[in-house]
């Protein structure tokens, strides 16, 4: 104390350290909980690092951030919404897709304090207004305050949609004999609607859109005059501006793009730029105003009310922007015991013993907040509702507002996603891929850091090893079962693929004029395929086929036949569901709806493994570093003929060795022909390929042949083999070749038999039911929103906010789209309802 009474804290202040642009300042939310600076007591900065911590009498997290780094000073941040809010004006009228919010200063009032945490002492405690504080911690206060929160840091703007040109707009070449446009008195060429027109900037066609959201009619005509006529980019004449902006749209992109010549464009027409004023609601502001009215409501399409829960297991994650593919994956995840045991069980352990200064840049404390976060049932409710729940003392809330809050997983996303070229964007992804990476992330952190987690964790898995427990992606892993077989000589290679996830091809059949649908598909319309079940695109899965092939026992080019089984089974089985072809060289996504019984049956898919009538091809080198061999005596005879050697050689292996006949009319054939000599390259093996890579190329619509062809072709390299692909449309992968690997180059699963043996179960029966599933609403898995509905246990019973419950023991769907949890039995937000449509499928093992 000095001599005021006052704490001495001028001995600490010049450990403080003022913000730079660069620095990240934790003060809206605690690094290690979703306390926030809403909740009663705030949020403590510490002025010497810039971590948030909380003061919450069951965490604490504030003062264990004070023992373990030494930092004593801190700023306590309280926000406290107004009691009344009014705006003075009408907002501004909605120009891009964003959501708006008002000013945080006009809706909030923040209250802050210097908080000293002495040493030895179990709290902070605050400092008398009147104390008179050192400049510098004035001015450190005041930059604290100033500096971008770490939201702000990590988030771009919510829901902004990136709109770019594409070559049909920059190469566009206009119709010299096309005539001016008289927009006073336009209707559609083929109609006669007067609004949602879309003029052709190539021709000059006028044609009605198609009916969109919110009654804006159409018949799709100017649709139709792209099909005919292959012009594809068009402008909706009423939503010209003067400064330039237009709606524009390429067809054969099947996307929205910009035109840089828009003014010279609509001059070719006689349409005046400058004297444009805009009549029609764009594509932007109709999304926008869909998104507001659909997407976040408590009603599905008919305008039947959703009934919202809330408890724990039932909280929200809020969309930062485009992230609805996370928010779907992680609740799906968190569901499930192995998370909820090795993150949730752990929370309070590792946030109290974790070393980590920066506990934002944590995986396990990232990991462990976002599992107290959904299962606490702390942040079901908004916070005015709050009560303490901890993984050891369950507490439900059953009163409270209609809508929830959730909780905003900022932190975890920026961890997760960083140094990855999509997902450290606010972009919209696939929620397939993040699901593999946030796998990897997973097993690649349990790996590092075993010994550290095994010491912390080893009293908490009595039953199982602790390497399993700590990583819980162990029971979604399995093996796949490769099995080639020589067309010729009938011998066998068995290679086996470790995986986390199943992608399944969707067979699309159309139904004809004489067919009928009686299945709605998202979109709101009939379906247009005809339903298939799982067990026909497992058939298609495992079926065979036929691949280009040098066997070493025929010593020649024979061909194999390859199918793929599983070898294992695991206790959970993601399916990704294949929906997309290409239409026109774009990947679109077709509504084919796929059936999946209550309980499935995978013994028929099971592998046996080498059979005892079977022979086993020998090994071979891993790569084809060497020519294969020619018989010298066939050579010698070609020489003799007059031919080059290495024209010989070229002969023999391109006709399989079958002699100097042979060998010499392919000769003949290709005399006229100046370079024909082989050139021997080595060849990727089969089994090297990355399977989210070939997955990925498949869910454009090629085939797994295809896919892997291209792949081998571009050394493995995503973005050339989409090249090669689009090069070579007429190569179906039929020609893939396959090399033979040595056991000693990875051909099976990489680690000993007892880590192959810890993926999955072999036995049988394998039997499994739908637990959860993921949908996606819209054309392409990189645009539109995923939702998720999860078969939730009822023996706690499942509380809807306003204090009704579900029936004890009755297992029911839960949907949950970002912050809204809810009750959905009947409509089109259904399990019933969407569950054909889904994206992701978790299927778990019953038997």
């Amino acid at each position: 104390m000095n001599d005021s009474g006052h704490p001495n804290i001028d001995e600490f202040v010049s450990g403080l350290s003022i913000p730079s642009s660069n620095s990240v300042v934790y003060r809206e939310e605690c690094t290690q909980c979703f306390e926030s600076q809403d909740s009663p007591q705030g949020i403590d900065v510490c002025l010497s690092c810039f971590n948030g911590g909380c003061l919450e009498p069951g965490f604490q997290h504030a003062t264990n951030h004070a023992r373990k780094t030494g930092h004593r000073l801190a700023l306590n941040v309280r926000r406290i919404k107004k009691d009344s809010f009014t705006r003075a004006e009408e907002p501004p009228p909605l120009k891009k897709l964003a959501i708006l919010e008002d000013s945080e200063n006009d809706r909030f009032e923040l209250k802050t304090s210097i908080k000293f945490y002495p040493p030895g002492c179990d709290r902070g405690k605050t400092l008398s207004p009147d104390q008179k504080l050192p400049p510098t911690l004035e001015t450190v206060i005041a930059a604290t305050l100033a500096s971008s929160s770490s939201a702000q840091a990590n988030e771009v703007k919510a829901w902004e949609e990136e709109i770019k040109t594409c070559s049909h707009v920059t190469n566009l070449e206009q119709q010299l004999d096309s005539g001016l446009v008289l927009q006073e008195s336009s209707k559609c060429h083929a109609c006669e609607l007067s609004s949602n027109l879309w003029l052709c900037l190539r021709c000059g066609s006028l044609g009605c859109g198609r009916a969109q959201y919110g009654g804006i009619g159409g018949n799709g005509h100017a649709l139709q005059h792209y099909q005919s006529t292959g012009h594809a980019v068009n402008v909706k004449l009423g939503t010209i501006t003067a400064e330039g902006s237009a709606d524009l749209y390429c067809y054969q992109c099947d996307d929205a793009r910009t035109d840089e010549k828009l003014q010279f464009h609509l001059a070719h027409f006689g349409i005046e730029i400058a004297k444009q004023e805009k009549t029609e609601k764009s594509m932007t502001e109709l999304q926008v105003e869909h998104n507001m009215k659909f997407d976040f409501s408590l009603s599905d399409k008919d305008g039947n009310q959703l009934i919202p829960v809330c408890g724990p297991g039932l909280t929200g994650l809020q969309n930062l922007g485009n992230s609805c593919y996370m928010a779907s994956v992680l609740q799906v995840l968190f569901d499930l015991p192995p998370f909820k045991e090795r993150y949730y069980r752990t929370f309070e352990r590792h946030a109290f013993q974790c070393e980590a200064l920066k506990p934002a840049e944590c995986h396990e404390c990232q990991m462990t907040k976002i599992a107290h976060g959904l299962l606490s049932g702390r942040y079901a409710i908004t916070p005015d509702s709050k009560k303490i729940a901890s993984p050891n003392s369950h507490s439900n809330s059953n009163s409270g507002p209609m809508h929830k809050e959730g909780i905003k997983p900022m932190m975890f996303k920026a961890l997760i996603g960083r140094g990855h070229p999509e997902f450290s964007t606010m972009r919209q992804q696939d929620a397939d891929e993040f699901m593999r990476h946030l796998f990897q992330v997973i097993q690649r952190q349990s790996h590092q850091n075993r010994q550290i987690l095994s010491d912390s964790y080893s009293d908490l898995c009595k039953e199982t090893p602790i390497g399993d427990w700590l990583d819980p992606t162990l029971p979604f892993r399995f093996e796949l079962e490769q099995r080639l077989q020589c067309v010729s000589c009938k011998g066998v290679r068995y290679t086996y693929e470790e995986q986390d996830a199943l992608s399944i091809p969707v067979p699309a059949i159309p139904i004809d004029e004489n067919g009928v649908s009686d299945i709605v598909a998202p979109n709101g319309n009939m379906a247009q395929f005809y339903p298939v079940s799982l067990e026909e695109c497992m058939e298609c899965l495992v079926a065979p086929q036929t691949v280009e092939y040098t066997c070493p026992l025929c010593a020649a080019k024979t061909g194999a036949s390859t199918t793929s089984r599983f070898a294992s089974f695991p206790r959970y089985l993601f399916l990704h569901a294949r929906r997309f072809a290409l239409v026109n060289w774009v990947p679109t996504k077709l509504e084919v709806p796929l059936i999946i019984n209550e309980e499935v049956s995978l013994d028929s898919y099971h592998g046996t493994g080498l059979k005892p009538d079977e022979q086993l091809l020998p090994d071979n080198v891993c790569e084809v570093s060497k020519e294969p061999p020619v018989n010298p005596e066939t050579i010698a005879a070609l020489e003799s003929m007059g031919f080059l050697t290495a024209r010989c050689r070229t002969a023999i292996i391109e006709t399989g060795n079958s002699g100097v006949e042979t060998a010499m009319n392919w000769l003949f054939e290709h005399v006229d022909e100046p370079d024909i000599e082989v050139e021997v390259v080595p060849q990727q093996r089969l089994d090297s390929f990355n399977p989210s890579d070939v997955s990925a190329l498949e869910d454009m619509g090629f085939t797994s042949n295809q896919a892997k062809k291209a792949l081998s072709e571009t050394a493995g390299q995503v973005e050339r083999a989409v090249e090669w692909l689009f090069s070579h449309p007429d190569d179906d992968g039929s020609s893939l070749s396959i090399v033979n690997e040595s056991s000693q180059c990875n051909s099976v699963v990489s680690g000993d038999k007892n880590e192959r043996n810890r993926l999955g179960d072999r036995n049988l029966p394998a039997k499994y039911r739908l637990r959860a599933f993921i949908s996606h609403k819209g054309p392409s898995v990189h645009s539109g929103h995923y939702v998720s509905h999860i078969l939730k246990s009822n023996s706690n019973k499942i509380n809807a906010v306003g204090g009704n419950t579900g029936d004890a023991g009755e297992d029911e769907w839960v949907f949950f789209n970002d912050e809204v949890v809810a009750r959905v039995k009947e409509g089109n937000l259904s399990a019933k309802s969407l569950s054909p449509f889904g994206y992701i499928f978790l299927l778990e093992r019953v038997i």
